[in-house]
C-alpha cells in the first residue's frame, strides 16, 4: 500500500558556505528517505528553502558593510549548486523573502492572536548604548546557566541546545562591540506557549518510534516547564509584523518552521493545483517527517507543534529523526579555527557518491561522529573500490569478453546459485525496513553485505577458472551475479544515486533509475550491454596530507 509523505528538512542560513556537517545534519539523511519512498512508489512531497532572516545574515552584512540581501543571494546560489551536484532533490527549495511566504506567515500570525495565542507585552532586554540600539539574539553572548558554555548565544546554547532568552545568560556582553549592554523595556509579541505544555506531553508519550535521543531531550524539556517566547524584535531586517509596526519584525524561529507550511503552498501554485498541498498537511493519513539537526529538536518537537495545534486542521509531526553533530579533529567545523569541509572545496575535487557513501556510514543518528580523511579514503578504496565497484567490474569485464557483451543464458540452479539470488530479493525487504525507520547506516550496511556475499559467491564460483571447459556453468554462475549487482544498484540508489544510474545503464536496462521501483530488476539473457567502466575513483594516500592543508573556508 502506497503512502503520502511529508518530507521538511531544515532551512540553512544564507550567511556562508555550506559544510560537511550540514549534510550530516539532516540533507544527506532526508534525500536518501525521499528517494527511497519515491522508489516504493509513495507520494512525496520534499520541501525546504534559503533562511535568509535570520540575525546571522545581518551580523555577516554589518561586518562586511553590506545590505543583508546581498549575503543572502551571494550564498543562496552556493547552496543551489550543492543541491545540484550533491543530488539533493527538493521538490521546491525556495526562500523565506517570497510574498507567499510572508503572506502564510501573516495568516498564521493573525489566526493564533485572534484566539489569544499571541498577545502583547513589556519585555525587558539588552540595549547597547555604544551601537545606540535594541540588541537582538545573536547580537548578545554570554555564559549559559545550565551547562557554563561561555560562548552562548542569546537565543541558544549550542553547546547544551537548550533555547534561551538573552537575560538568561550571564557575563552578557555585545557581540559587535563586546561592551555589557543596558537593560530597557520594549514591547513585543509573545506566543503563549505556556498553554501547550499539557497538551504536547500527552502528544508525545505515544511517539514510542522516535529516536531515544530526540524523545529524551524532548520530554525533558516539557517536564521542567514551558515559558511564553516573545515573536517579534527589535530589528527592521525579516518578516513584518501583520500590525505593520516599521521597527519590528516577527522572529525567525517563528516564521522560519511556518516555511514548511508555506513552500508547500508554494510548491502547489508551482504544480498549477493551489489545493495540492492539503493531501500533504490535511489528510490524517500522512506522515510528516522534519529533518534537522540537534540543535533545532526543540523547535520542531516542542514550538511548531504548539503552533500547530493553535491554528488547528493540521498534521502535527509524524517523526522528527533529528542527528546529532558531525565533528572534525575533535570540535565542530569552524572557519575562524580553519577546522572543516565546506562543500565548494570538496566538489571541485570529487565526486559526489563517495561524500555520500561517507556521511550515510557514519551518519551521526544517535550520538556525535567523527569525519577524518583517514576514514573517508579508507571508505571510498575498501568499501566502495575493492568490494563493490571491483565486483561490478570483474563481472561485466568477463561478460563482455566471454560472452559478446551479452548477458549470460543461465542453465540449472544449484544451491549456491539460489542462495544468492534468493538474498538479493530479501534484501530489498530488510533495507527497506530499515530505511522506513530511517535507520540509514543500517539500512547501508544491509545493502553492503549483499555486495561481500556476491563476491564470496564470485570467488567460490571462479568463472575464470572454468570459462573454456564450462561454458555454461561460468555463464550461470554470472548471471546470477548479475542479479546480485543488479539489486544492489536499486538498493544503493538512495545512497548513492549517480553511480546506481550509471550502473543502470551498464546492466543494459532502460529508462530511468528513479523510475525503477523498489524491486529486483533481473537482467533478461541475451540483453546487450554496453562497455564496462568503472564505478568508482580509488584515491591516493596523499590525499590525506593534501586535504589537512586546505581546512579554511573558501574566499567568496
Amino acid at each position: 500500500m502506497t503512502e503520502t509523505i511529508l518530507i521538511g528538512v531544515a532551512w540553512p542560513y544564507t550567511n556562508g558556505h555550506l559544510h560537511l556537517g550540514h549534510l550530516a545534519g539532516c540533507y544527506v539523511a532526508a534525500d536518501i528517505f525521499s528517494r527511497y519512498h519515491r522508489l516504493r512508489g509513495d507520494r512525496v512531497l520534499m520541501v525546504s528553502g534559503s533562511d535568509q532572516h535570520g540575525t546571522p545574515i545581518t551580523l555577516r552584512a554589518e561586518e562586511e558593510g553590506v545590505k543583508p540581501q546581498e549575503v543572502v543571494d551571494r550564498f543562496r546560489k552556493g547552496q543551489l549548486h550543492a543541491w545540484e551536484h550533491l543530488g539533493i532533490e527538493f521538490d521546491l527549495f525556495t526562500t523565506t523573502g517570497t510574498t507567499n511566504h510572508r503572506d502564510v506567515v501573516h495568516d498564521v500570525w493573525n489566526t493564533l492572536q485572534k484566539q489569544g495565542f499571541i498577545y502583547r507585552d513589556t519585555m525587558r532586554l539588552p540595549f547597547c548604548l555604544t551601537d545606540s540600539r535594541f540588541l537582538p539574539d545573536r547580537f548578545v553572548v554570554g555564559t549559559c546557566l545550565f551547562c557554563g558554555n561561555l560562548a552562548a548565544r542569546g537565543d541558544q546554547c549550542d553547546s547544551c541546545g537548550k533555547p534561551m532568552n538573552p537575560l538568561e545568560l550571564g557575563d552578557l556582553r555585545c557581540r559587535l562591540c563586546g561592551d555589557p549592554p543596558e537593560i530597557r523595556d520594549s514591547e513585543h509579541d509573545f506566543l503563549r506557549l505556556s498553554a501547550f505544555r499539557d497538551k504536547l506531553l500527552e502528544w508525545v508519550s505515544a511517539k514510542s518510534h522516535w529516536r531515544p535521543n530526540v524523545l529524551n531531550f524532548t520530554r525533558s524539556y516539557l517536564q521542567e516547564g514551558l515559558h511564553d517566547r516573545a515573536v517579534s524584535r527589535d530589528i527592521n531586517w525579516g518578516v513584518s509584523l501583520p500590525s505593520g509596526d516599521e521597527d519590528k519584525r516577527i522572529y525567525v524561529w517563528f516564521e522560519a518552521v511556518i516555511g514548511y507550511l508555506s513552500a508547500s503552498k508554494e510548491w502547489a501554485q508551482n504544480e498549477g493545483d493551489p489545493d495540492a498541498w492539503r493531501e500533504f498537511w490535511e489528510n490524517p493519513d500522512t506522515k510528516s517527517y522534519y529533518f534537522m539537526g540537534k540543535d533545532n529538536i526543540p523547535f520542531h518537537t516542542i514550538i511548531w507543534p504548539a503552533m500547530l495545534m493553535a491554528y488547528g486542521g493540521l498534521n502535527l509531526p509524524y517523526d522528527v529523526p533529528a542527528n546529532e553533530y558531525m565533528n572534525m579533529l575533535g570540535g565542530k567545523f569552524s572557519k575562524s579555527e580553519k577546522r572543516g569541509v565546506w562543500i565548494p572545496d570538496y566538489l571541485e575535487r570529487y565526486a559526489p557518491d563517495p561524500l555520500r557513501y561517507y556521511i550515510a556510514a557514519n551518519m551521526p543518528e544517535t550520538g556525535d561522529t567523527e569525519f577524518t580523511w583517514e576514514e573517508f579514503v579508507r571508505r571510498n578504496n575498501d568499501e566502495l573500490v575493492a568490494t563493490y565497484g571491483n565486483l561490478v567490474n570483474r563481472v561485466l569485464t568477463m561478460v563482455h569478453h566471454n560472452f559478446e557483451a551479452k548477458v549470460p543464458t543461465p542453465a540449472e540452479l544449484d544451491n549456491l546459485d539460489q542462495d544468492l539470488l534468493a538474498r538479493a530479493k530479501s534484501a530489498f525487504e530488510e533495507v527497506g525496513e530499515h530505511l522506513t525507520k530511517c535507520g540509514f547506516r543500517i539500512a547501508l550496511s544491509s545493502a553492503m553485505s549483499l555486495a561481500q556475499s556476491a563476491n564470496k559467491y564470485l570467488d567460490a564460483k571462479a568463472p575464470w577458472k572454468m570459462i573454456k571447459e564450462h561454458r555454461q556453468r561460468a555463464g550461470t554462475s554470472l548471471w546470477v551475479t548479475m542479479v546480485a549487482i543488479s539489486a544492489l544498484k536499486t538498493l544503493m540508489f538512495p545512497f548513492l544515486p549517480f553511480s546506481s544510474t550509471k550502473l543502470h545503464y551498464m546492466l543494459g536496462f532502460d529508462g530511468e533509475a528513479r523510475y525503477s521501483g523498489w524491486a529486483l530488476q533481473t537482467p533478461e539473457p541475451g540483453q546487450p550491454l554496453p562497455e564496462p567502466e568503472p564505478l568508482f575513483t580509488k584515491f591516493d594516500l596523499s590525499l590525506i596530507d593534501e586535504e589537512a592543508q586546505r581546512m579554511e573556508q573558501p574566499t567568496v
